[in-house]
C-alpha cells in the first residue's frame, strides 16, 4: 500500500523537482525492513547536541580568532555564530517537529523543494559529516600524540600522518578512533547515548572549571582595547574580501568592527553539529516535542558556555599572546597553573571521541534516508535485526572516513565543513518558507516565529559567513557539487522510488 501511495504522487511530478509528500516520508519509516528503534529521549538528544557541538572548536578557534581577527571582542563573534546558528536552529526545529524522519535537512528539502535539490543538500550534508568526523579524528590523535611524547613513547614519525612537506604517512590513532566509535554506534544509539553522556558529563566539568579557576585570573588590562583597531590589509582570505577589494582597492580584514564578522566566521566551526540532532527524528519516541527541545536546549546550553569561556580566556592573556593550537591549556600555563592546563588537555582527548561518534552517526542517518529513497545502492538501508540499526552503512562510510583520517591531511579540506553546514542552513530556511506555504495544513508542534522573515534573515546570516571563507573553499565546494551531480544523473535519478520508469516494472 505504501508503494502504491507513492507511485500515485509521483506520477504528478515525473521531474527533477518531484517531491515525495511528508505523509509518504512518515509512511516508509514503518516498513519493518527499513525500520529504526526508537529508544531517544528530549534529554539524550540535548546530551548529544552539546556532545557534539562542545569539541575541538571550543578548545582551538577561540585562539586563531582572538589573535588574528577580533581581539578580546571574540566574545561577540561568538554571539554572532550564535545568531546565525539560533534563526537556523528555529527553522530546523519547524522541520524536525512536522517531518520526524531521518535524514535531516535531505528530507526536509524532499518534502519541500524536491528529489534534486533534496540530493544536492544530501550530498552537501555528506561532505559536511564526513570530513567533519575525520578532521575531528585527526584532532584528537594530535592531543593523543601530546600526551605520548610527555610521556616519553612517542609513536613512529610514519604512524603520526602525513607530514607537511609531503611523503607518506599513516595516522594510526585517528584510524583506531573511527573503527572503535563506528562498533559503538553498529551496536545502538542507546549505546551511543549512554557513552555520549559520560564524556559529555566529562567535557562540561573541564569547560565549568576553565570558567570557574580561570575567573579568578583574569586580568582587566587584558580587555584593553576591546576591539583592537582595524588593520586594513590587501589580499583577504575571505571571498568578501576579495569582492570587497576589487571594488574598493582594500577591506579590513583584522580587527576593528569588520574583524569581528571575520572571526565569527572562524568561530562558527565551534558550532558545527548541533543540526546533527535532526538526523535523529526517526529513533526518538516523541520527536515533535522532543527534537526542537534538543535542537534548541544544546545550542543556549553552549552558546552559554562559549561566551563564558571567551570571556575568561581573553582575561587570563593578552589576545596578542593566545595560542592558536591550545589557547585554554596554554592561558593556564601561562599564569602559572600548569595543573589545569593538563586537565584541559584531558578534557580534549575525552571529549573528542563523541563530537566524532555522533558525526558519523549523521552521516549514515542521511545515507540510509537517502538509499531507502532509491538515490543510492540499497546496501546502506539495510537494517541490522538485532540492534535496528543501519549497519551496513555506519561500518561502509566508518571505513572510508577512517581511511580519510588516515591518510589525509585536512588542514584545508576542514574549512568545507563549514561552508556545507551553511549551505544546509539556507536550504533549510528556504525549505520552511515554501512548505509553509505548500502545506499550510501540515500539523505542526513547533512553529519557528516571523516567518518568512526569520529564515529570510537565516539565509541572508549564512550566506555572509560563507562569503568569508577562502575562494580555495569555495571552488572546491564546487567540484564536490559537481561530483554529486554525476552521481545523481548517473544513479540516483533511474533508481528513486519516485521513478515512475522504475515502479513500473
Amino acid at each position: 500500500m505504501a508503494q502504491q501511495t507513492d507511485h500515485t504522487t509521483s506520477k504528478r511530478q515525473q521531474g527533477l523537482l518531484r517531491t515525495k509528500s511528508i505523509e509518504q516520508s512518515i509512511q516508509d519509516t514503518e516498513e519493518p525492513e527499513h525500520a529504526l528503534k526508537k529508544s531517544l529521549s528530549a534529554l539524550d538528544l540535548t546530551v548529544f547536541g552539546v556532545g557534539v557541538v562542545i569539541g575541538s572548536g571550543i578548545f582551538v578557534v577561540t585562539g586563531t580568532a582572538a589573535k588574528n581577527y577580533a581581539g578580546p571582542a571574540v566574545t561577540l563573534a561568538f554571539v554572532v555564530a550564535a545568531v546565525v546558528c539560533a534563526l537556523a536552529a528555529l527553522c530546523y526545529a519547524e522541520f524536525a517537529s512536522t517531518v520526524p524522519v531521518a535524514g535531516s535537512a535531505y528530507t526536509f528539502s524532499y518534502a519541500s523543494m524536491g528529489e534534486f535539490p533534496a540530493w544536492i543538500i544530501g550530498w552537501d550534508l555528506v561532505l559536511e559529516l564526513a570530513l567533519g568526523c575525520a578532521t575531528v579524528a585527526v584532532g584528537w590523535s594530535g592531543y593523543v600524540q601530546s600526551l605520548l611524547d610527555s610521556w616519553g613513547i612517542p609513536l613512529p614519525e610514519k604512524l603520526q600522518g602525513p607530514p607537511a612537506d609531503g611523503g607518506f604517512g599513516f595516522n594510526i590513532a585517528a584510524f583506531l578512533l573511527i573503527l572503535a566509535v563506528t562498533a559503538v554506534i553498529v551496536i545502538g544509539m542507546k549505546l551511543s547515548a549512554m557513552v555520549t553522556s559520560v564524556v559529555v558529563a566529562i567535557k562540561v566539568v573541564v569547560v565549568l572549571i576553565v570558567i570557574a579557576v580561570g575567573a579568578f585570573l583574569i586580568n582587566g588590562s587584558n580587555y584593553h582595547p576591546f576591539i583592537p583597531p582595524s588593520q586594513e590589509t590587501k589580499g583577504g582570505d575571505g571571498l568578501s574580501s576579495t569582492l570587497l577589494e576589487a571594488i574598493f582597492g582594500f577591506t579590513p580584514t583584522s580587527f576593528g568592527f569588520m574583524g569581528i564578522f571575520t572571526a565569527a566566521a572562524v568561530v562558527f566551526f565551534a558550532y558545527i553539529g548541533f543540526d546533527v540532532v535532526a538526523t535523529a527524528a526517526e529513533e526518538t519516541r516523541n520527536p515533535q516535542k522532543d527534537i526542537p527541545r534538543g535542537i534548541l536546549g544544546s545550542l543556549l546550553i553552549c552558546t552559554i558556555l562559549y561566551v563564558a569561556v571567551a570571556i575568561v580566556v581573553t582575561g587570563m592573556q593578552k589576545y596578542t599572546e593566545l595560542d592558536s593550537e591550545a589557547p585554554l591549556s596554554e592561558a593556564f600555563k601561562s599564569v602559572g597553573h600548569p595543573f589545569w592546563a593538563g586537565l584541559i588537555n584531558f578534557g580534549a582527548i575525552i571529549g573528542l571521541v563523541t563530537v566524532c561518534m555522533i558525526l558519523l552517526m549523521g552521516q549514515s542517518r542521511v545515507f540510509f534516508a537517502m538509499s531507502r529513497d532509491g538515490l543510492l545502492p540499497p546496501l546502506f538501508s539495510h537494517v541490522h535485526p538485532k540492534f535496528r540499526t543501519p549497519y551496513r552503512s555506519t561500518i561502509i562510510l566508518g571505513l572510508i572516513s577512517a581511511l580519510v583520517a588516515g591518510f589525509v591531511s585536512l588542514d584545508e579540506l576542514s574549512k568545507l565543513v563549514n561552508i556545507g553546514t551553511l549551505f544546509a542552513f539556507v536550504v533549510v530556511a528556504l525549505g520552511v518558507i515554501i512548505l509553509r506555504r505548500t502545506r499550510p495544513d501540515l500539523p505542526r508542534n513547533f512553529k519557528a516565529p516571523w516567518v518568512p522573515v526569520l529564515p529570510v534573515l537565516s539565509v541572508a546570516c549564512s550566506v555572509w559567513l560563507m562569503l568569508n571563507l577562502s575562494v580555495e573553499t569555495w571552488l572546491r565546494f564546487g567540484i564536490w557539487m559537481v561530483i554529486g551531480i554525476v552521481i545523481y544523473f548517473a544513479y540516483g535519478r533511474k533508481h528513486s522510488r519516485l521513478n515512475p520508469a522504475r515502479n513500473s516494472r
